[in-house]
């Protein structure tokens, strides 16, 4: 009541977001400009508000889309639905879907808030071709996840937490050796 009012600048001073923030989706790619959706479904699965379409299909040498058997052919994500909860981003096994800090998702039409593919998939970046193209990066898709997988090296002195898989603060590798 006795405090001076705060006055966001927002539309001319952009808002900064927390690191970990969850606004609009992202479908990423491999460094070769592969997807690395597999069309799966998974994350439509795990959506509480049933916002994702997800068709897989069959990749061919010919027309190859992601390194995997298949990828995601159709993929909507319907922005008047989302809730924003990450839930989609958490069931994805090949990290192919994460949220960034964009969060302007207003708009005036119903139509522009069903994000299809297209505005979902991240930007190519210098180096990448634009699919569908050869695997570049291996032979299989076993080397294109394995290299994304590699851990770096274990800490000096670290050992493995058997209490717990993933030990304690979600590490493998998080507590030295009692005794």
């Amino acid at each position: 009541m006795f405090k001076k009012p705060v006055t966001e600048a927002y539309p001319n001073a952009p808002k900064v977001t927390a690191p970990r923030f969850h606004g609009r989706h992202q479908l990423n790619r491999h460094p070769d400009g592969l997807e690395k959706c597999v069309g799966c479904e998974l994350c439509a699965w795990a959506c509480p508000a049933d916002a994702i379409l997800v068709e897989g299909a069959q990749n061919t040498e010919e027309e190859r889309f992601s390194p995997g058997e298949r990828y995601g052919r159709v993929y909507e994500i319907n922005y008047l639905r989302c809730i924003l909860c990450g839930l989609c981003i958490e069931a994805c096994p090949t990290r192919a879907l994460t949220m960034t800090n964009e969060f302007e998702l207003a708009d005036d039409s119903r139509e522009a808030l069903i994000y299809e593919k297209k505005d979902l998939l991240a930007p190519l970046l210098p180096g990448m071709e634009q699919p569908p193209h050869p695997m570049r990066l291996g032979n299989d898709e076993r080397d294109y996840y394995m290299a994304e997988a590699a851990a770096p090296p274990r800490p000096e002195g670290a050992v493995y937490n058997a209490g717990h898989p993933k030990g304690s603060s979600g590490s493998f590798f998080n507590r030295k050796e009692a005794g």
